[in-house]
């Protein structure tokens, strides 16, 4: 059914989710004709920096941006998902795209798709592709959904293409082997644009420097062709930079920032300073990435000493990230967690267990397709850990303030950490 006349955002989102009976379906053709239809908007676009990989794409991003800001240029960003409001996932020369501009957009796409089977994903990336065309920037970062090679995204031609650690995910659409899921990841390797490969297994790494030999792309990847010391200073491409005053938390966070400078170094178009690379950095924002919270958003009395953390961790290597970070706070954790139904629950807890005191599941508030609390429970009884479960993260809350706990982790989904981002009146900017 065609789009009423100017229905809200939400309206129009939900229309559009309708167009395909499947959630996820990787190909490209259905979006090849519906750009066709558009005039091929993909093909007026900025220099673009196409960022596949399992975890540590959008911080990859989320730091290109601030240093191509901080060099004065102008930026489009394509993410997701979102974590408030879908306007986070295009950023327009710097900006969110408004409201307005984008039920124009979504509703000019629905009218070209002219009511043929289309994704949500893949027709809202055609919107996206849309207004990047039409709005002036210097640079474009695009963030792939899913995957890669058949991704929606990967229609375009690239200045420089980057693969950030390869784990597992998505194992109903990628499958569960690192070899399998890496040649999916490195489907975005295009002949004689640099590849940019972070840190991976050696199964992976095999892959991905395979793909790119065999399309004639010049490849770089973390220890053979750039370093970051254990002081955090990056060295390579005849540069170094002091990765230490990066604000996001965690060694992978500084490793995530050492993929996006030797993106940035790896190609001739845009000649950045050490000095824009530092004070971007230093300005790099990415939320619900180990984002501390102020308790005073939350009613339940806790301590002074009290720590809130959020994360959107929700996959096996998110889980030994995490564990990572965990193993630097002085006191045990309380996890707060809520998952998706289709995760892996177990994969991305067990490595968390030894920094626990306490799990507490919930539910992912306004997601059909998430786990029930109890299921999430049974494995964390499975695990070793004392574990609850509550009907919200506000309820979890208040069942920690009363034990005094110190350290307390929401995490397991971004859809979960929307949700607590939400209630706490956080504005994306």
């Amino acid at each position: 059914m065609p789009l009423t006349p100017e229905p809200g955002l939400n309206e129009v989102l939900e229309t559009l989710s309708n167009l395909h009976p499947k959630k996820i379906d990787l190909s490209l053709g259905r979006l090849r004709r519906l750009l066709k239809a558009l005039g091929n908007p993909e093909k007026n676009l900025p220099a673009v920096f196409h960022v596949a990989g399992t975890n540590g794409k959008g911080s990859v991003i989320a730091n290109l941006r601030a240093i191509f800001e901080a060099a004065g240029l102008k930026v489009h960003v394509y993410t997701s998902p979102h974590l408030v409001s879908f306007r986070e996932r295009i950023r327009l020369g710097g900006a969110l795209i408004t409201e307005k501009n984008l039920i124009d957009t979504l509703h000019r796409v629905e009218a070209a798709n002219n009511q043929n089977p289309i994704t949500f994903f893949e027709i809202t990336t055609a919107a996206a592709f849309l207004a990047f065309s039409t709005n002036p920037a210097d640079v474009l970062l695009l963030e792939v959904g899913l995957g890669g090679q058949f991704d929606a995204t990967n229609v375009i031609q690239p200045l420089v293409s980057v693969i950030t650690p390869v784990g597992v995910d998505h194992k109903e659409f990628l499958g569960n082997e690192i070899s399998s899921i890496a040649a999916e990841k490195a489907g975005i390797s295009k002949s004689n644009v640099p590849v940019i490969i972070g840190v991976q297994s050696p199964e992976a790494l095999d892959v991905l420097i395979n793909k790119a030999e065999e399309v004639s792309a010049p490849f770089f990847h973390e220890g053979r062709d750039w370093l970051i010391d254990s002081n955090h200073i990056f060295q390579g491409f005849g540069r170094t930079i002091d990765l230490s005053l990066l604000p996001l938390k965690g060694r992978h966070q500084i490793d995530n920032a050492g993929i996006a400078l030797a993106a940035l170094f790896s190609q001739e178009k845009f000649e950045i300073s050490d000095h824009a690379c530092r004070a971007g950095l230093k300005n790099t924002k990415w939320p619900a990435r180990f984002q501390k919270l102020d308790p005073k958003y939350f009613k339940s009395p806790f301590p002074k000493a009290a720590q809130i953390w959020l994360d959107g961790g929700h996959n096996p290597l998110a889980g030994r990230v995490l564990a990572r970070q965990l193993s630097e706070l002085p006191n045990p954790t309380t996890l707060i967690v809520g998952m998706m139904a289709v995760k892996d629950f177990e994969g991305f807890l067990e490595p968390l267990v030894p920094h626990l005191e306490k799990l507490i599941a919930v539910p992912v508030p306004g997601e059909a397709n998430g786990a029930k609390p109890e299921t999430i429970l049974k494995v964390g009884e499975k695990l070793g850990v004392c574990s609850q479960v509550a009907a919200s993260v506000e309820d979890a809350l208040e069942m920690i303030s009363a034990t005094d706990a110190p350290n307390i982790l929401i995490t397991g989904s971004l859809y979960l950490a929307g949700s607590v981002l939400r209630n706490i009146g956080f504005t994306p900017t």
